[in-house]
């Protein structure tokens, strides 16, 4: 049976999501809320364009030679892993062509329940490497922050880890937000758990989003925050980073 997924937008050249130069698909779709998103216009589950896996990948390959030796696809979103059923297939049709395939994801719908966690552990056997949003190591602020609580997505950070697959973890540094010390130590202290962390990524809170908001006619609520400093960043990597 041939899937069709839902795609919010793509991107020719990516740099920054993953290895060498890739080919980016913003799938649609989001459970999460946050507060700084930049792209609030992926949440609605219903809309986007519809496409074949095997469309996707002939406009991907269409800039294969672009790629080098490390670049390929990267998945992202909205939430990827709502539409995992196309994600599986994406992935090992990419696979079979010879393609890396890299996951973004904030892993919110994770469970070890069926029948997620099978076709999860399928999605994994296809996956080149991982890019693992952490938005809060503090549960509660987790949920203030993206009304979800953060124990999915730490839970799959731990399967993660126990099956070896590459990650990179992201976080974004949210002044007042997310760049509490403490908060940050705990966070390094988890990370220091996993063995399969093969980057720490700290990304500055910005406002390039937030003409979305006021378009889609969602309040702001982090009108005057400002981005980080280049202290406030340097800080945070040194304890995220070590």
């Amino acid at each position: 049976m041939e899937h069709i997924g839902y795609i919010h937008s793509t991107e020719s050249f990516g740099s920054v999501d993953g290895p060498g130069i890739r080919f980016l698909i913003f799938l649609q779709g989001c459970p999460m809320r946050c507060r700084y998103c930049h792209n609030p216009d992926t949440w609605a589950k219903n809309g986007g364009t519809a496409m074949t896996a095997d469309e996707l990948l002939d406009n991907a390959e269409r800039y294969r030679s672009y790629w080098g030796n490390e670049g390929g696809i990267t998945v992202s979103g909205g939430e990827a892993l709502l539409q995992i059923d196309f994600l599986v297939e994406l992935f090992t049709k990419a696979h079979a062509r010879g393609i890396n395939t890299c996951l973004d994801t904030s892993a919110q719908p994770f469970t070890r329940n069926e029948p997620f966690f099978s076709k999860f552990q399928q999605l994994m056997a296809q996956t080149d490497l991982v890019l693992l949003d952490i938005k809060h190591i503090d549960d509660e602020e987790h949920r203030k922050l993206t009304g979800h609580s953060n124990g999915s997505v730490l839970d799959c950070a731990r399967y993660l880890s126990d099956i070896s697959v590459p990650v990179w973890i992201r976080h974004v540094l949210v002044p007042t937000i997310t760049d509490d010390e403490a908060h940050l130590q705990r966070l390094r202290t988890f990370i220091d758990t996993l063995k399969n962390v093969e980057r720490v990524e700290v990304l500055p809170y910005h406002t390039l989003g937030t003409f979305k908001w006021k378009e889609l006619g969602i309040p702001y609520t982090l009108d005057g925050i400002r981005p980080p400093t280049a202290e406030q960043m340097q800080k945070a990597e040194e304890i995220l980073k070590g």
